[in-house]
């Protein structure tokens, strides 16, 4: 068995992540470090129960006393780092928070993993070189707002460089250079993923999309900043989730990725869009439209951000599988039934 740390296991990305990497490898035993905030729920792996490959523990990334301890207890041999303040608004409001968490978390997190691996040697030489020729890997979970923000035209590479925008971005760059430190430094077996906006089941209804959707069926005004023109790349979680399984295992140790769905879509083309899914699916006396409105925009708010990811596609042979339309009709239904 490997022994897999996923931290922010109960969010959105990670609590889709977690039954599809145990459904597809036979030999991966996860353990889920949550804090369970307000953005971590368990009721996102109802559906798995804790036994021989799942284990649960709620705690915080900053408590570097419990990391050590999972570590040596359940012998950690890889980690896939989810754990995250994910939400912009929230950063503009509290930036303290991001700071604390997505900074200073993974850098406990890279410390604890570093000193458990790269102290151990001899344990780890045996185990690995002679397998695989890899050390035990960390992975870390990034977006494409570190890169700031694009015209209107190209697009953000893994050479792009950082201009970070927001608090909540610039904690992600920091956390970013940080696991970049660790590998060019000490040797630690470490990739990136950057991807782009995710969407699906399981999302916290205060991002754009569930919050769309949630407002419809309540006949609650939908509110859209600014002029509405603000494009975002949207990827699928399923798909990001076959992402970040490719890379984790054959990436190259120290390299980063870029994870793009390939549908830049403007925000307000995705609330039109939403409304007329939900005129189909759910009628009413009116059109779902009528319940948009234009509110003040945000403080920083990026015009466009787009995704290359032609590196993840030359190297590991990854494209998205979900176009915007199949995803978002999967998306709509499963609000349908939770709401």
């Amino acid at each position: 068995m490997r022994n897999i740390l996923i931290t922010g296991g109960a969010g959105f990305i990670g609590s889709n992540f977690i039954p599809y990497i145990l459904d597809r490898y036979s030999d991966i035993r996860v353990i889920n470090i949550d804090a369970l905030t307000y953005a971590g729920d368990l009721n996102n792996l109802k559906d798995i129960e804790e036994g021989s490959r799942y284990s649960f523990i709620r705690g915080n990334i900053c408590n570097r006393e419990l990391l050590e301890f999972i570590f040596k207890s359940y012998d950690i041999d890889g980690v896939i780092h989810f754990a995250a303040e994910s939400h912009v608004d929230n950063s503009i409001a509290s930036p303290e928070i991001f700071i604390e968490t997505n900074v200073n978390g993974t850098f406990t997190l890279l410390d604890v993993a570093y000193r458990y691996w790269m102290e151990s040697p001899f344990k780890y030489r045996a185990r690995y070189l002679g397998v695989d020729g890899k050390l035990p890997r960390f992975h870390h979970i990034s977006t494409d707002e570190v890169y700031g923000s694009l015209g209107d035209d190209g697009y953000f590479t893994e050479e792009t460089p950082y201009a970070p925008n927001s608090p909540y971005s610039a904690s992600k760059a920091s956390s970013d250079m940080l696991v970049r430190g660790y590998n060019r430094t000490y040797g630690l077996n470490s990739v990136i993923t950057n991807c782009s906006n995710n969407y699906g089941p399981k999302q916290h209804h205060e991002k754009l999309i569930p919050t769309i959707i949630k407002r419809a069926l309540s006949w609650e005004q939908i509110p859209i900043y600014g002029d509405g023109k603000n494009v975002r790349d949207w990827l699928y979680v399923e798909d990001h989730c076959r992402g970040i399984d490719l890379v984790f295992h054959r990436g190259r140790g120290g390299e980063s990725y870029n994870i793009g769905g390939d549908n830049e879509k403007r925000n307000i083309d995705i609330a039109l869009t939403i409304c007329d899914i939900l005129d189909e699916l759910r009628p009413i006396s009116y059109s779902y439209r009528e319940l948009i409105s234009f509110v003040e925009d945000r403080a920083g708010h990026d015009r466009r951000y787009a995704i290359d990811y032609s590196k993840l596609r030359r190297e590991l042979g990854w494209v998205p599988k979900e176009s915007f339309r199949s995803g978002i009709l999967k998306s709509v239904k499963w609000y349908l039934e939770r709401y």
